[in-house]
């Protein structure tokens, strides 16, 4: 307790300092994953992702990143062992923040797509085995994050398979593709707004002192498909046939026509993305002003500070305008080609499985999904269409990412412990 009210300040401002790092890793790494399909389409510039980054990011994270920070911040470690003696879940959490900071940025120079929620969880696991015991690990839940890991990537692809299929149905093989890409587009972009609004207001938006009933939430939220839609059918409306391109490329208007669309799921990914990853940087940061500010409590219920969201979008927007082009041209060009009616099929799926994952509160990794849903996108055209070389690349760099995570934490712990202790 003495080593808390000695240093708390210290750590409040280490904390800060390594938490603002980790979330500049996650803009630089996750939301390069996230906006990369959007990218690689060809429906958005690398400029234009990062102002819809900017906005849609950092409103996910201060509207919608509460839940899922709780997860990260009690559920993976028992602090019990430790009541005694909280400068040491101090020491972890800074150790964890650092470490997975460290690995995301040299992922990320390397145009390496790997998982902020390995990274952090792989970091926070190997903190507590080296400096309170393998006792103190709860691994029902690891084994829970263990099988989002399988189950996310799943999940996407099926999603984005599916979405393919009815685009290919409906649109790509009727007799006037074009027609039918203007009729059924707002369909299409009622589904993005439909989605985003309701999954975010059946999360319960506590910290805003926002809660609807279940009626309620259904309500808005088809009030918001309605609203995205009809913006959408004025801008698919603009889109003309050309018959130029269409010589070249027979769908060449009807992916014309899917380029509006592709702004507006990028900006649910953003969204979707914002509300459950914002949580991978600040949950650890969280976690050590609530002890510093409570005088040493470990064991009682945190509150999430407004102040830290708003640190936690910030540094997202800041890593992807800075390092995240690198992991985007991955994501974007090298798994399949991408045209605007598969790269939304492909982002649709990642959004809608993050925003599950982020109301159940189960920290899943949203490069998983991105991969998987790109994967079902290229499957759609068969297994051909899939680079095998640069899969097998992303899966062995998310092999060495949890124990990476955890040897670096491990290390600073001892070291942070050596300095404060």
């Amino acid at each position: 307790m003495e080593i808390i009210s000695e240093w708390g300040t210290v750590f409040i401002v280490l904390a800060v300092i390594f938490g603002f790092y980790m979330t500049w890793g996650i803009g630089a790494n996750d939301v390069a994953n996230a906006m990369g399909t959007s990218v690689g389409s060809g429906a958005i510039s690398v400029k234009q992702a990062i102002v819809i980054a900017a906005i849609f990011e950092f409103a996910g994270a201060f509207i919608a990143g509460g839940q899922v920070t709780a997860t990260i911040r009690k559920g993976i470690i028992d602090p019990s062992a430790i009541t005694g003696q909280p400068e040491l879940l101090v020491y972890g959490m800074l150790a964890a923040l650092l470490a997975a900071a460290i690995w995301l940025m040299v992922a990320s120079s390397r145009g390496w797509p790997v998982s902020t929620t390995h990274t952090i969880v792989g970091a926070i696991v190997g903190f507590a085995m080296a400096g309170i015991g393998i006792d103190a690990v709860q691994w029902a839940k690891i084994g829970t994050i263990v099988a989002s890991w399988l189950v996310s990537p799943l999940l996407g692809g099926t999603i984005a398979l599916l979405l393919m299929l009815s685009i290919r149905k409906l649109i790509i093989n009727a007799d006037r593709p074009f027609e039918q890409a203007k009729k059924w587009g707002p369909v299409y972009v009622f589904l993005v707004g439909f989605i985003v609004a309701l999954v975010t207001l059946f999360k319960g938006l506590k910290h805003l002192k926002l809660e609807l009933t279940g009626t309620e939430s259904f309500i808005s939220a088809v009030v918001v498909g309605v609203i995205v839609a009809i913006i959408g059918r004025m801008m698919i409306n603009k889109v003309r046939v050309d018959t130029t391109a269409d010589r070249d490329f027979h769908y060449a208007s009807v992916e014309k026509a899917f380029t509006p669309l592709m702004i507006f799921t990028a900006c649910a990914m953003a969204f979707a993305h914002g509300s459950n990853d914002v949580a991978n940087g600040i949950g650890p940061l969280a976690a050590v002003v609530s002890i510093v500010e409570s005088g040493g409590q470990v064991g009682q219920k945190a509150s999430l500070p407004i102040w830290i969201l708003v640190l936690g979008g910030a540094g997202i927007v800041i890593g992807l305008a800075t390092m995240g082009y690198k992991v985007m041209q991955t994501i974007g060009t090298k798994i399949t080609e991408l045209t605007p009616t598969r790269g939304y099929c492909a982002t649709l799926a990642a959004a809608t499985t993050v925003v599950l994952a982020s109301k159940t509160g189960l920290p899943v990794s949203t490069t998983h999904i991105a991969v998987g849903a790109v994967m079902g996108v290229g499957l759609a055209r068969g297994i051909g269409a899939l680079d095998l070389r640069v899969l097998g690349n992303i899966v062995v760099s998310w092999i060495v990412t949890l124990p990476a995570g955890g040897i670096m934490a491990a290390l600073f712990f001892f070291v942070l412990k050596g300095i404060f202790g």
